[in-house]
């Protein structure tokens, strides 16, 4: 009995310790706050990918442009006035790392093209799927992450009235402002 004891608070431990090791974010909207913990694990090059945009403060003042309830929340590449911000180059897609398009789910918005994502990430606000590896192109779409909290926000934003503008459908009225993403410290997630 004692050593069954052991070997689950040694579990506990690792399982603590593997959550502590994985970065963790907080996106400022004008709905609220979400805050995400990264699978740096299974989506090493995705994460590095998103983390670089963020350190760059590159999503500040960015908005979640396409917001479909029972689907998706996107956002990360577009000003107010819905003008594509500048990224680097795309990063290689990692859906294959077994990480599902489940509810609350971050992933990289891509075009048609498997290797295309930049900055652009949507949250699932349904599972979906669909969008999982090998999805209807061979290819799906790369999970990264998951909400740990804020998943209310998500169920606000997803419920926003859109409308066509700019040429793009879906678009939040009024704008869903990402005020800021940042990195958060381990005591900050606790």
């Amino acid at each position: 009995m004692r050593q069954f004891f052991y070997i689950a608070l040694l579990a506990v431990c690792l399982t603590g310790a593997a959550l502590a090791s994985q970065p963790a974010v907080l996106i400022s909207t004008n709905q609220g706050d979400i805050t995400l913990v990264l699978n740096q694990e299974k989506a090493p090059k995705t994460v590095a990918n998103f983390l670089r945009y963020v350190d760059e403060g590159f999503y500040n003042g960015t908005v979640f442009h396409r917001v479909i309830k029972n689907f998706m929340i996107q956002g990360g590449g577009l000003t107010p006035d819905l003008k594509k911000k500048n990224t680097h180059d795309p990063v290689e897609n990692e859906a294959a790392n077994g990480l599902k398009n489940a509810r609350g789910s971050i992933a990289m918005a891509r075009t048609n093209r498997p290797h295309s994502a930049t900055a652009q990430f949507f949250i699932n606000h349904r599972n979906n799927p669909n969008l999982d590896y090998p999805s209807f192109d061979g290819w799906g779409y790369a999970v990264f992450g998951k909400v740990t909290q804020g998943m209310d926000v998500v169920d606000k934003i997803a419920a926003s009235k859109t409308h066509f503008r700019a040429g793009r459908a879906d678009v939040p009225t009024p704008p869903i402002l990402i005020q800021s993403i940042k990195r958060l410290t381990t005591q900050e997630t606790q």
